[in-house]
């Protein structure tokens, strides 16, 4: 692309186009991918692992973890819907490294899936990002969320045409 239409003129004033923007802490592409994002994220997440354990209790380690760094990842994950696994995957790498910072384990210790889910009670961020659709689109539908996201959430009953699919009566709960 040339150098000249990356560039937006109004008045006296000019404006450089940028490769990336941050819009509420969420690094998109012009593509809409979150390649930069998850780098982000994940680049900060391996900083506060460095250095967290080297003067804490256990339990502070724990906390400071996820408070630190399990909120970085968690923060707008629903965006991470449908992402290729590569995405997923850098995240992951960073739950894991978290997980053998809490536990005290070693990268290649056995079980680590089994300490996550039993003891630390995590999911895979894929599943994580699925749960927090479901629980998104239940609280829509019991009137738990504001009514514009209420509104955009409707069961495929109450549409028209749509009534006879098994599936638009597999939905057992009141709406709000």
């Amino acid at each position: 692309m040339p150098e000249s239409a990356r560039r937006l003129t109004l008045g006296n004033d000019t404006i450089n186009a940028t490769d990336a923007v941050r819009v509420l802490g969420v690094v998109v592409m012009p593509d809409l991918s979150l390649d930069k994002h998850v780098t982000a994220v994940s680049s900060k997440c391996f900083f506060q692992l460095c250095r967290v354990r080297r003067s804490l209790d256990d339990e502070s380690v724990a906390m400071v973890v996820h408070a630190f760094v399990m909120s970085h990842i968690y923060y707008c994950n629903d965006l991470l819907a449908g992402a290729p696994k590569v995405v997923t995957d850098k995240l992951q790498r960073v739950m894991n490294s978290a997980a053998w910072v809490i536990t005290n384990t070693r990268k290649f210790d056995h079980g680590l899936s089994h300490v996550q889910r039993e003891i630390l009670h995590w999911l895979d961020v894929p599943e994580h990002v699925t749960f927090k659709q479901c629980l998104s689109v239940y609280k829509c539908l019991h009137g738990m969320r504001p009514p514009y996201l209420s509104e955009m959430c409707r069961p495929i009953s109450s549409f028209a045409g749509y009534h006879h699919l098994c599936s638009a009566f597999s939905f057992a709960g009141p709406l709000a």
